[in-house]
């Protein structure tokens, strides 16, 4: 594909707004500081349980050092730009935000007392997005092909995830999960149609699992 930025706004949008923060969260005081992390957002079991729940979007726009901001941005400028290529600007938008909230939802129900932050949530649920299309549109030998890449460079990153500290494997699985099942119902125009019946089921899956690990994590 040729890249481009105009053929991908919103990823330039989130792209732009992660390093704006992190500029604003640097003059602050510092991105690995704690406080200024919470005070500009940053996902926290206790805070999001006393009804802070805008920690689960605002968390995804936050970064924890510069080579933190540098890799998810790198990764989302690929990521973002096949997907809304593939899917149109709001939908990517759409897949993104209910990635992020999910992934950082189902944070607060594994690690209660962590302090997190990063768009890894959000950057998974696009990956999650394409590998759905892989799977529903496998006869597409291109995305089929590419789909495959991604599988195993979200599960390597998802085992490398379980040996490396300060890395959320919740957060990264639940925007996978949200990521596949979001992309799955609002479905794909620009590749091909996906039945109302799937469409249907994966939305079904998809409030079932944020209502349960809302009670087990606000509770």
């Amino acid at each position: 594909m040729n890249f481009s930025w105009r053929k991908a706004p919103v990823t330039t949008v989130i792209i732009v707004a992660c390093i704006l923060v992190f500029i604003l969260m640097t003059l602050a005081g510092g991105s690995t500081s704690t406080g200024v992390l919470l005070s500009f957002g940053a996902n926290n079991g206790a805070l999001v349980r006393a009804g802070q729940y805008w920690r689960l979007l605002t968390a995804g726009f936050l970064h924890i050092g510069f080579s933190h901001l540098l890799i998810n941005c790198l990764t989302l400028y690929f990521i973002g730009f096949y997907d809304e290529v593939l899917f149109g600007h709001w939908r990517v938008a759409v897949i993104f935000l209910i990635s992020t909230i999910y992934g950082n939802l189902l944070s607060v129900a594994s690690s209660p007392n962590e302090v997190g932050a990063g768009a890894s949530t959000g950057i998974f649920g696009l990956f999650g997005a394409f590998i759905m299309l892989g799977i529903v549109f496998h006869e597409n030998a291109a995305l089929r092909a590419v789909s495959r890449q991604f599988i195993v460079l979200v599960v390597f990153n998802l085992i490398a995830d379980v040996f490396m500290p300060g890395v959320d494997l919740a957060g990264h699985a639940g925007g996978l999960l949200a990521g596949f099942l979001t992309s799955s119902v609002i479905g794909a125009p620009q590749v091909g149609k996906i039945g109302l019946i799937k469409r249907f089921l994966s939305g079904i899956i998809l409030v079932i699992i944020i209502g349960l690990t809302a009670e087990m994590g606000l509770r």
